[in-house]
């Protein structure tokens, strides 16, 4: 009975130990609370793409980091690539944003 006592408890740890660091905070966030925040922001940011007729939602990569929003992937053009940075800027908690859209030839 001891045994099976220790080795469920072995196990448990074992479990714990594997399954817990998924859920740390990444990426430089200080708080879950931020992580929670920036992927707010990155969602926010994209469904305003998916709505807006301007910019192709499927083409433009969005990353936040503290607010920051990182925007990459390819424009058909310079208009659309304004449009993604002038939408993203709109979403509530977007602290700067990063045009790293690159115009197709």
């Amino acid at each position: 009975m001891m045994i099976r006592a220790t080795v469920l408890a072995l196990a448990t740890a074992v479990g714990a130990l594997t399954l817990l660091p998924g859920c740390a905070v990444t990426r430089g966030q200080s708080s879950v609370g931020e992580y929670v925040d920036d992927a707010a922001v990155t969602t926010a940011v994209k469904s305003k793409f998916v709505e807006a007729k301007t910019v192709d939602a499927s083409s433009i990569h969005v990353e936040t980091l503290q607010g920051e929003v990182m925007l990459s992937g390819f424009a058909k053009n310079a208009t659309e690539k304004a449009d993604a940075e002038r939408l993203a800027r709109e979403v509530k908690g977007v602290k700067r944003v990063k045009n790293e859209i690159a115009i197709r030839s």
